[in-house]
């Protein structure tokens, strides 16, 4: 097992590799990068103005002469606009290089973890990564978890009682729950309950209150919770579905196999045979898809509650840079992402042979 937590590890650094560079030159051919943003400022915000001067007025000088050549240039909204202005911004940006040059240098920063600046916040990327981090892990984890812990359960008592009225009414309950969006279940929690038109129980913008300094540690884990009950609550309402379903199946494809018949017949109680038997085995699958689970939950799956409930993650984090192009930021997060998720899918692996003790990735044949 050792030999092939190894072999693991050290695929990661290929695979991770691939991913960046397929993302690093799919990104350089898309239109609208961060010196067409700039540019775009500049033209339609009345951002220019510190621009020129900076580059010595270069654009009311030149008149005409100055839209004569910058008529070929590769930037759109770049008409009229001195060549010196151009290179200005590309020198801020870091496109005054070639693009072999700056995919060099991204794989020996990012070798090291140095992610250099945001181009638009004026921070560094790992500091606004940090600032994010704690509203992401809270809502990825939490929401994963209380949907583990509730869905696992309930698909095993759903299997053992199949057809039963409990298995009708929460198969309609769970598949309600799938139904309604979380951001409209969202803006229903927070019309009701964080005084949008009814009550105002629980805070609607952070993870902490204003006023929580000068609490208890206990007060503090208290209010932390208090402000998380409606973002999960709002995650979680759509998740039970696939998981409660997926385990009952599991358990019921191996609840009618042969082995059970036989552990029956020698005389086992149920909750025997459940425990050491069919849950092993029936768990497999379950467990295959934690790391999607998660990271679904972890990232992708937060950006419109982050939006909803004033929280300031990295889902929200990674589509503003998105729209703004700030590249650093962008492959900043999907290296992080990405080695998060390999990491997570060799964790997977391992609770395989932890549940089942007869899986073993060295075997050969």
């Amino acid at each position: 097992m050792i030999a092939y937590i190894g072999r693991r590890l050290l695929l990661i650094i290929p695979t991770l590799w691939a991913i960046i560079t397929i993302n690093f030159f799919i990104v350089q051919i898309a239109p609208g990068g961060p010196v067409d943003q700039a540019i775009a400022n500049m033209q339609g915000l009345g951002e220019g103005a510190p621009m020129e001067r900076i580059s010595g007025g270069g654009r009311e000088e030149s008149g005409g002469q100055s839209q004569g050549r910058t008529g070929d240039s590769a930037y759109r909204g770049a008409r009229g606009l001195d060549p010196e202005v151009i290179a200005e911004i590309e020198k801020r940006y870091g496109f005054d290089k070639p693009v072999w040059v700056r995919y060099l240098d991204m794989l020996k920063n990012y070798a090291t973890f140095n992610f250099g600046e945001s181009l638009f916040r004026g921070r560094s990327v790992l500091g606004l990564i940090a600032e994010r981090l704690p509203v992401s892990v809270s809502l990825g984890l939490w929401s994963t978890l209380i949907i583990y812990l509730v869905s696992i359960p309930l698909g095993i008592r759903k299997a053992v009682r199949n057809g039963s009225r409990f298995d009708l009414w929460t198969s309609t309950a769970v598949v309600l729950g799938n139904a309604i969006p979380s951001f409209l279940f969202a803006v229903l929690l927070v019309v009701l309950f964080a005084g949008g038109s009814f009550l105002k129980i629980f805070p609607l913008r952070g993870l902490f209150s204003v006023d929580g300094q000068g609490m208890s540690l206990a007060g503090k884990i208290l209010d932390y919770f208090w402000h998380l009950v409606l973002p999960i609550s709002a995650m979680i309402i759509g998740g039970f579905a696939s998981l409660t379903m997926l385990t009952k199946n599991s358990f019921l494809d191996e609840i009618h196999k042969q082995y059970v018949m036989t552990a029956k017949a020698k005389g086992l109680t149920e909750r025997a045979i459940l425990l050491k038997h069919v849950f092993r085995n029936a768990m497999l699958i379950v467990i295959a898809g934690f790391p999607s689970a998660f990271i679904s939950m972890f990232f992708t799956g937060s950006v419109l509650i982050e939006v909803i409930f004033s929280l300031e993650g990295l889902g929200l984090l990674g589509f503003e840079s998105t729209m703004q192009r700030d590249y650093p930021v962008i492959f900043a997060t999907l290296y992080i992402f990405t080695l998060l998720g390999l990491f997570l899918s060799l964790v997977s692996d391992i609770m395989y042979t932890l549940i089942d003790p007869r899986i073993d990735f060295e075997a050969r044949r």
